[in-house]
């Protein structure tokens, strides 16, 4: 009988834990006092002494320490506190990663930049997948990181119930919408002026709302990187290093496609041309020798619009560090901005990366829509590679 009441405590704490769910494990406290109550009940032979510890381990699952986010002091696994959290704070080691945050950015962002001078043909192969790899690593970023944050930030007890659930979302809509009257309002002016460089133009102010969805989080991970505590700052820093740097492939591989003739709608192939029966893949491009027509937008000019990129995670952390034992992540106030920021930054990105990234290429009249099966797949290849690497990093950053 003692066994068969031991067995049934052991039930009974598993249904209380899974009723209360694995973020919300029994304390430890009352696990104790419901063992000791067992025992003056049925007896303390050692069969049940064993099957009650068994079930306080059980009950105990819950309380491992878990990999989560961590941005700010935000730990999404304890009860946070909402003063300033004192801590000592490694600073050489944080300017050590200043220059190696600068030195992932810089190389994620101006690489393609420079692969497209040496690789002009926008036919590449490799340079179809790394575009795709971009186009993946955008779309993963505003989902799986940028809108999970601000998810979290508005879930934060310092903040309380908000009356408004789907805030995060809200504002996520609002960064698509302010994206996509950016760009119409754009497209409309450009097509009245009826200028020469009509496309390159548009394609310009397409860079300028993908770039400031970019910079706009950027800045925020710099700063919630530095404020970090010790203990999971060098864990969070090789993974930003590694946001950064994909991220960067991402904007750098269309910086550099700035005023190159599209595959499809610049390649005009005249009546009775000798090219008259050759693949979209084979016609050479405008210029001979299938490189591209020259335009008015320089290497220089292009290395320069992927500086901003390179800079403001750094400049980030630097402005992290000067308010480093002043910042209390848990205000609600910084809570708020932080959210928002973050969400609108999503909304941005989700517009950018979906419709003018993934579906300009892909769908009809994109430089994807007839390739051959082999760069098709290289292309997809890509995108899911993209989606993946910045999805698995979404487990810690």
């Amino acid at each position: 009988m003692p066994r068969l009441y031991a067995v049934i405590s052991i039930l009974l704490v598993l249904v209380s834990f899974t009723h209360q769910g694995p973020l919300q494990p029994i304390p430890a406290e009352e696990i104790e006092s419901s063992i000791n109550k067992t025992i003056q009940e049925i007896g303390t032979s050692d069969s049940t002494r064993s099957a009650l510890k068994i079930s306080e381990l059980v009950a105990n699952i819950g309380t491992k320490e878990r990999h989560c986010h961590f941005h700010a002091e935000q730990d999404t696994d304890n009860p946070p506190s909402c003063e300033v959290v004192n801590r000592d704070y490694n600073i050489p080691l944080r300017w050590g990663m200043v220059v190696a945050i600068l030195v992932a950015s810089a190389a994620g962002v101006y690489s393609p930049i420079m692969m497209r001078v040496n690789m002009p043909s926008t036919t590449n192969a490799l340079f179809i997948f790394i575009k795709q790899f971009g186009t993946g690593v955008v779309i993963s970023t505003a989902f799986v990181h940028l809108f999970t944050h601000a998810s979290l930030m508005f879930e934060n007890k310092c903040l309380g119930r908000i009356p408004y659930e789907a805030t995060p979302a809200a504002i996520l809509l609002a960064g698509v919408f302010v994206s996509f009257v950016v760009e119409f309002l754009s497209h409309r002016f450009f097509a009245r002026r009826q200028t020469d460089d009509q496309q390159a133009s548009s394609d310009l102010v397409n860079i300028f709302v993908l770039e400031s969805g970019i910079l706009f989080h950027s800045l925020l991970i710099g700063i919630t990187l530095v404020v970090t505590g010790d203990s999971f700052f060098v864990t969070l820093a090789v993974v930003i290093g590694f946001h950064q740097l994909f991220e960067g492939i991402a904007l750098g591989s269309r910086i550099a496609e700035l005023g190159l003739p599209r595959m499809r709608a610049m390649v005009q192939v005249p009546t009775g041309s000798s090219y008259g029966t050759m693949s979209n893949d084979e016609v050479p491009l405008l210029g001979g020798n299938n490189t591209p027509a020259p335009t008015g937008i320089s290497t220089k000019r292009k290395l320069f619009l992927a500086s901003g990129f390179a800079f403001v995670t750094p400049l980030g952390m630097i402005l992290g560090m000067a308010v480093l034992h002043r910042f209390n992540g848990n205000d609600p106030f910084t809570i708020v901005a932080l959210g928002s920021l973050d969400a609108f930054s999503a909304g941005i990105l989700v517009w950018t990366g979906v419709v003018e990234m993934w579906a300009k290429d892909w769908l009809a009249g994109g430089e994807m829509a007839d390739q051959n099966n082999i760069r098709t797949g290289l292309g997809l290849l890509g995108l899911i590679s993209g989606m993946t690497l910045m999805g698995v990093l979404g487990k810690w950053a």
